[in-house]
């Protein structure tokens, strides 16, 4: 009796365990495109247009607040960059975010790069979007945990 009852147990445990799921691709594109469009950072200093390109998600400047009225914002370059070829190329336009990649089972976009202007670094990157909205992306060196977390608004 023992037995014939592990046996049906296994059973149901096999068949309850088998996806049948057939992923939904349309959804899955809808969800990963949720991340495209314009976002300002919650300090009001920085906005970026988010974008498709191929499978990858990108972002690029499109606004900042210099501190400095007197140049315009095609003015900055980016002078702290580790190389010198590239420290003269325009803030306003450039890429900051790059090689994300949505992942439908956590509903985020993972292995990213975002670069740092501000010290001319490149960071490990993922983001996702919190339950209110806000776009929640993360900078950080290999792991998670050592990071630091940006949250933009959606205009």
């Amino acid at each position: 009796m023992a037995n014939q009852f592990l046996c049906s147990f296994m059973a149901l445990m096999l068949v309850g365990s088998t996806n049948y799921h057939t992923p939904v691709v349309k959804n899955d594109a809808a969800a990963a495109e949720k991340v495209c469009g314009k976002w300002q950072l919650k300090d009001e200093k920085l906005i970026v247009q988010v974008y498709k390109e191929g499978q990858e998600f990108k972002a690029k400047i499109v606004d900042f607040d210099d501190h400095d009225n007197t140049k315009e914002l095609d003015y900055w370059t980016d002078e702290n960059n580790p190389n010198p070829a590239l420290r003269s190329r325009k803030l306003l336009g450039m890429n900051v975010l790059e090689k994300l990649t949505y992942n439908p089972e956590t509903n985020s976009w993972e292995d990213g790069i975002i670069y740092d202007a501000k010290h001319g670094r490149h960071w490990n990157s993922s983001a996702y979007i919190d339950k209110d909205g806000a776009l929640k992306v993360k900078g950080y060196w290999h792991y998670k945990f050592i990071g630091k977390t940006l949250t933009f608004k959606r205009i």
